[in-house]
């Protein structure tokens, strides 16, 4: 039956965050007179592997840490399912629902601590067992006898592993991989990525996968791969 009230019946579209996805929307951030984003906006949906490429300086690891709720932007909302972020950091409720791995892993762990220390740490913290920490080094690879090691004992790509093992004991629903392999043989490169897939295909987490290697993207994304090449601008 057509109106007749006179009203204007028009049905506008109001954006909705989506209740199963970690959602960036107009973020911008500058550090100084730098704007190294300028209303960026990205969605990341769970059981999704999105690939974000682009070149060095073009403001990827800036996204991930304000995705991680690690960074809070100049401007614009982060959504996680659907709930705005309103604290960041350790005052972020949601901060354990996301997972970073950083392209560095000397530079993401504290020195003193042992390879063991470095995966049980967010179980610790969480007042949790520590069993998932022995079952997810033995996934990732890593061997009883490397547990006592601290990071200048062991190497890069088992370093990775035990960063890998960290982001993964709180279970969390979106993982983001920030240059995650850049310093690793093919063969880690490999393992990495698969037990990555393998805990995706359990979970229904969604995972970012940032590198500036596109082939190796296209592979780990099916091609599901979103180019960013935005130009960072004085502020």
């Amino acid at each position: 039956m057509p109106d007749t009230s006179g009203r204007d019946s028009t049905v506008r579209a109001v954006a909705v965050p989506d209740a199963t996805s970690l959602e960036a929307h107009g973020v911008t951030v500058s550090f100084g007179r730098h704007r190294v984003l300028d209303g960026a906006s990205l969605s990341v949906r769970r059981g999704e592997v999105l690939g974000l490429a682009g070149p060095s300086g073009c403001g990827k690891s800036t996204l991930a840490r304000v995705l991680a709720l690690l960074l809070k932007p100049a401007a614009g909302t982060v959504t996680v399912d659907g709930r705005a972020v309103t604290g960041w950091r350790h005052r972020a409720p949601q901060r354990t629902v996301i997972g970073l791995i950083f392209q560095q892993p000397r530079l993401a762990v504290d020195p003193r601590f042992t390879l063991f220390d470095v995966i049980a740490e967010p179980l610790r913290a969480a007042r949790r067992p520590l069993d998932r920490a022995h079952e997810l080094a033995e996934e990732l690879g890593l061997t009883p006898e490397l547990f006592g090691r601290r990071p200048h004992e062991v190497s890069d790509g088992q370093l990775q592993r035990a960063c890998v093992a960290r982001a993964l004991t709180l279970e969390p629903r979106y993982l983001i991989c920030d240059e995650m392999t850049t310093m690793l043989d093919a063969s880690t490169q490999a393992h990495l990525v698969g037990r990555i897939e393998a805990y995706r295909e359990r979970t229904g987490a969604g995972v970012l996968a940032i590198s500036h290697d596109a082939e190796l993207l296209h592979r780990w994304t099916a091609g599901n791969v979103r180019d960013w090449d935005r130009a960072p601008s004085p502020a």
